[in-house]
């Protein structure tokens, strides 16, 4: 589950994704950029507080215990990226490490405008350091905050959270490779990716008790039904997380409980009981395997830590 979307939409391009994806043919599809409403953020950051929910913390413990390692790994750094930001509460744990004697630029990058004024509230208060929050896509905000940077001095991009594995395999290659089209030899990248593990860890995770993540997934027909006139009734769905052996990855799902026919502004779109509209994949890696995708882009891996109580891993690559 990545914290936010990787493009800003317009209602147009909503729609015709919407329309696209359920028009799909045998199996419906919608984009999970689309679950980052305000309400899905509100929802995502409750999720990532859940004792099922081991990501977060595992990323947050890998930070606490590494991140002051950073600043003698990359000297030089003025300003620092973090493409998704959130609230900031993970740069919090890289940011005073660096701004001790020296003054940094953050460029927190996000959809979420709410979640922009929190992240530049929540962390205002550290000293030697200028927010410039960026409201755009990943790779447009990248590009912007590349151009802030001092002269001769270098980046850090985070890429926290385990957010490429909502990326199909191709399109977070791709990816990658536009990230570091938009560095310089000398800066840095901090990538979070989640690890295979268990299923009795992994899914849970994305089917808690409490049913957060269910309420999650539900509220991308809420917003369908809200911002483009959709007749979805909720309670003829429900919320399927499964594990695809073969492909590494979480898949979420909203399965149909009956027969049904719903209108999105004048598109009709049939539904057989049972059937499901796949929302989200979040791939599992190994360790390896994390290397050679980022290596694979112009990166060169420095080292990579591994939590061991929720197996999951922060790789330091450098620009070549």
């Amino acid at each position: 589950m990545r914290r936010a979307a990787e493009h800003i939409t317009p209602l147009t391009e909503f729609k015709a994704d919407v329309r696209a994806g359920l028009a799909k043919s045998p199996q419906k599809e919608l984009y999970s950029k689309y679950f980052y409403d305000d309400l899905g953020t509100a929802l995502f950051d409750a999720i990532t507080l859940l004792p099922e929910y081991g990501l977060t913390r595992a990323d947050m413990r890998l930070l606490r215990e590494r991140a002051r390692e950073l600043p003698a790994r990359m000297r030089g750094v003025s300003v620092v990226v973090e493409l998704g930001c959130g609230s900031g509460e993970k740069a919090l744990e890289v940011l005073p490490h660096f701004t001790r004697g020296n003054r940094i630029t953050y460029c927190p990058i996000d959809v979420s405008t709410a979640a922009l004024v929190r992240c530049k509230r929540d962390l205002d208060h550290l000293e030697n350091l200028d927010i410039v929050p960026i409201e755009k896509s990943y790779i447009e905000g990248l590009a912007a905050a590349s151009n802030m940077r001092a002269p001769g001095s270098r980046m850090l991009v985070l890429f926290l959270g385990s957010s490429i594995g909502n990326f199909e395999p191709a399109v977070a290659q791709t990816f990658l490779k536009s990230v570091r089209q938009n560095l310089r030899s000398a800066d840095v990248f901090l990538l979070s990716a989640d690890l295979v593990k268990s299923r009795e860890l992994m899914l849970p995770a994305y089917d808690d008790s409490i049913g957060l993540t269910a309420a999650f997934n539900l509220n991308l027909l809420a917003r369908i039904n809200r911002e483009l006139g959709g007749t979805f009734n909720l309670n003829n769905f429900q919320h399927e997380a499964r594990y695809n052996d073969v492909e590494q990855r979480i898949e979420m799902h909203l399965q149909s409980t009956v027969d049904q026919v719903v209108s999105i502004n004048g598109f009709a779109v049939s539904l057989k009981r049972g059937e499901t509209i796949w929302t989200e994949s979040s791939y599992k890696f190994h360790p390896e395997q994390i290397r050679s995708m980022a290596e694979g882009a112009g990166f060169k891996a420095e080292i990579q830590w591994i939590d061991p109580e929720w197996p999951f891993a922060q790789t330091l690559f450098s620009s070549i």
